[in-house]
Order: C-alpha cells, then sequence, then structure tokens
C-alpha cells in the first residue's frame, strides 16, 4: 500500500548511501524509494539515481539493448473505457471507428513478413460488445460468441501467416487467455497503476471499469498460473502520487517473484492529447521521464527488461540508456503507434546509431526475451515453440535472415 504522508527529499550523501545499499543487494525497498522519488528534482540526486541504475542494469544485461520489429494492428478501436487521456477507442458511428476483417488481418500480417517483421501486435480495445449493439451484431454475423473468440481467429490467421502474435486486448480471464494461448508467443496488459484514487469522480479512470488495479492484478497473476510470457508497466503522470507509482512497481516485482512470467515492464509517459479531458495536464519533462526509468530499474533489479517507448521521448534516447534502460519495445517500419499516433517512429537504423553512440549494443530480438526461448520452453504450446526454433537463432535472438539489415528500415 502506498504511503500515506510523502517522504522527504534526500540530501545527496543520504541518496547515496541508498542507492549502493539498493545495487549491492538488487532491489530498493518502498521508503527509500519514496524518499528518492521526492529528490528527483535535485539534479544532483537524479544523477545519482541514474548512474546507479545503469550500474544495475550492466549487471544484469552488460551493455546490451534489444527492440522487436513488429508491426501494429488495432484489431478494434471500439472500447467500453472511456479513460481521461486515450483518443484510441471510438464510438460506433465515428468515420474512424474500425474493427479489422479476417482478410485484412492476413494483408497487413503478409506485409509485415515482407518488412522482416516477427512480432504482430495485436491491439484493441476493453470488451466492446458489453458496451456497444453493433458490435455484438457485428460479431454475431460472423459467427463469434465475444470479442476474446474472435480474437483467437486472429491470432491463429497472423500465426499462419508467419509472423508471432503478441496481444494486448485489456482484461482477459483465465479461460480467455488459455484459448489465445496456443497462437500467440507472448501476452501483456499495462497494470498502469494501483491508485484506487483514479477510479474517483474527475479521475483518469472514472468512467473505466477495466482499470480497477484488482482486476488489472489478478489477470497478471493468472497468466502466471498458466505460464504466460507476459508484459506489464506503468503509466507516468495521470494524476498518481510518486508513492503510487512506488506502489505500483512494488507490486510488479511481486508478481514476477511469485510467477516468474514477467518479461519486461514499460515505463511509459502520458501524452496529453486534444479532445480528451486530460488535455490540459502537463506532460512529464524527459527528465522527470529518465528519473522513474532509473527507479523502475533499481527497484524491479537488473535482470529484469525495464522498457522505455523511443517514439515517446525522441529527445531523449541518450538520457534513457543512461538510466537503466534495456530494450526500446516494438518499433515498426509499416505501422504508426496507433495509441499515440502523433509520436512516430524512430528509423530502426537512428535507433541503433543512437543507442551504439552511447555505448551500447542493439540486438533485435522475438516478443518473446531471449532467454525464454533459450531455457524455458515449457512456456509455450508446441506450435509456438516451433515457431520459435525457426525465427530465433542459438542465443534466442532474431536470425539474422528474419531481420534483414538495419539499414534497410
Amino acid at each position: 500500500m502506498a504511503s500515506s504522508l510523502p517522504e522527504p527529499p534526500p540530501t545527496l550523501a543520504v541518496a547515496e548511501l541508498l542507492l549502493r545499499e539498493a545495487v549491492d543487494c538488487g532491489r530498493l525497498e518502498r521508503r527509500p524509494a519514496e524518499s528518492l522519488a521526492a529528490g528527483l528534482g535535485d539534479p544532483c540526486v537524479r544523477g545519482a539515481v541514474l548512474e546507479a541504475a545503469l550500474d544495475s542494469k550492466r549487471r544484469g544485461h552488460g551493455n546490451l539493448v534489444t527492440f522487436s520489429r513488429n508491426v501494429f494492428l488495432p484489431i478494434t478501436n471500439l472500447c467500453r473505457d472511456r479513460c481521461g487521456y486515450c483518443t484510441f477507442a471510438k464510438l460506433p458511428g465515428d468515420p474512424s471507428a474500425k474493427t479489422y476483417e479476417l482478410e485484412e488481418i492476413a494483408s497487413v500480417c503478409a506485409s509485415a513478413v515482407r518488412a522482416g517483421c516477427t512480432e504482430a501486435l495485436l491491439c484493441l480495445g476493453d470488451k466492446p460488445e458489453l458496451a456497444h449493439r453493433s458490435h455484438r451484431e457485428w460479431l454475431r454475423q460472423r459467427g463469434f460468441a465475444s470479442t476474446a473468440a474472435y480474437l483467437v481467429e486472429a491470432s491463429r490467421t497472423a500465426f499462419e501467416c508467419g509472423i508471432l502474435p503478441h496481444t494486448n486486448a485489456g482484461v482477459l480471464s483465465i479461460e480467455e487467455m488459455a484459448a489465445l494461448r496456443p497462437w500467440n508467443a507472448s501476452m501483456g496488459l499495462m497494470l498502469e497503476t494501483t491508485s484506487e484514487r483514479l477510479r474517483q469522480k474527475r479521475g483518469a479512470h472514472y468512467w473505466a471499469p477495466d482499470k480497477d488495479p484488482k482486476r488489472r492484478i489478478r489477470m497478471h497473476e493468472e497468466a502466471g498460473e498458466l505460464g504466460i510470457p507476459f508484459t506489464t508497466g506503468l503509466l507516468l503522470g495521470i494524476g498518481e502520487t510518486d508513492a503510487e507509482r512506488v506502489d505500483t512497481l512494488l507490486v510488479i516485482r511481486a508478481i514476477f517473484e511469485n510467477y516468474g512470467h514477467l518479461q519486461e515492464c514499460i515505463v511509459q509517459p502520458f501524452h496529453p492529447k486534444p479532445g480528451t479531458s486530460m488535455h490540459g495536464v502537463p506532460a512529464l519533462s524527459n527528465e522527470d521521464v529518465a528519473g522513474w526509468v532509473a527507479l523502475a530499474r533499481l527497484v524491479l533489479g537488473p535482470s529484469m527488461n525495464v522498457q522505455a517507448p523511443p517514439n515517446l521521448s525522441p529527445d531523449a534516447l541518450e538520457l534513457l540508456l543512461g538510466a537503466g534502460l534495456s530494450d526500446w519495445g516494438g518499433v515498426s517500419p509499416l505501422t504508426i503507434d496507433f495509441i499515440n499516433p502523433e509520436a512516430p517512429w524512430p528509423a530502426l537504423r537512428e535507433l541503433e546509431a543512437r543507442t551504439e553512440a552511447a555505448g551500447s549494443r542493439l540486438r533485435e530480438r522475438l516478443p518473446v526475451y531471449p532467454r525464454d526461448v533459450v531455457a524455458r520452453p515449457e512456456l509455450f504450446d508446441p506450435r509456438i515453440r516451433e515457431a520459435l526454433r525457426r525465427f530465433a537463432d542459438a542465443e534466442g535472438f532474431a536470425r539474422p535472415r528474419t531481420r534483414d539489415r538495419l539499414e534497410a528500415a
């Protein structure tokens, strides 16, 4: 539970002591994390936090930074939730509302395979059939009882095109995840925040029943029970306190320690968007984002993959690399970021050049991290396991033949 009273910012000497202990122990606990968070506004303290986080990252990952070449498929942008910061969700009748037919999914995936993509990110709104009769009818006409049932067929279609699906469909039941598992290399759900306050009136999640932290935590746990490689993350800047951010990271760490299935934690900054109720909320500075990437690294430890999307902080890639980041996430040579359409992906050759100029080595991975590809075959259904053998090299990274040269992207 997040602390009710904020911790005072530490002096530089105290911060350095807390950081040395955290790096040596491989974890940062609640009170020191909250204290260091309170000190991120001090450039000296923030610099010490970033330096310690980079030390921790190097202990777990050396100078390696990874990414996945993907195609972003917004299966449907209908959604029953109305988050205060989101422009992805549309209403039926909106000219930009769209649900992809299976033939369209196959066409996009075929183009992605030709472009060397190995991951199909299947992203969609939460349970739109519960809110929209027209979507229920759309599903019924095609023989599906739910969006989740349609998603199983969408995943199969993508897989049979020769690409590895990764599904992020909002909150799913354990039965729905089990049905998706045979066709998905991995799945994910941003935990976003453990803050219950944000579900109160005027909060970012007041109109979003699927943003109940307890339900989202339970899905993480059920994915662990099923042994599904899973992506999580926190969303910065939607009204949460520093203590609530720390609490979110600690919950993620506890889930990882209990189940071992979490592949990565995304640290994603909120971007204000016109037309939303939160359009006037200021975005976090690059320094703040880097500070929280660093704290995520220190709380979660050296072995966790800590990711920040490069398109959301394009002027700060070097700063993020110096904050303990180990992964850039999915980067698409074909499609936009439909969640943040105002933020274009960097060209892969630029991402490689800037990563390596900062002293790191960029390698392409699959939608499953190399350690799980190589060491944990029990996580995958047979058809996924066999596909990973075709896509991966001996170390578990994307084979050179599946990724082409970065210069071509």
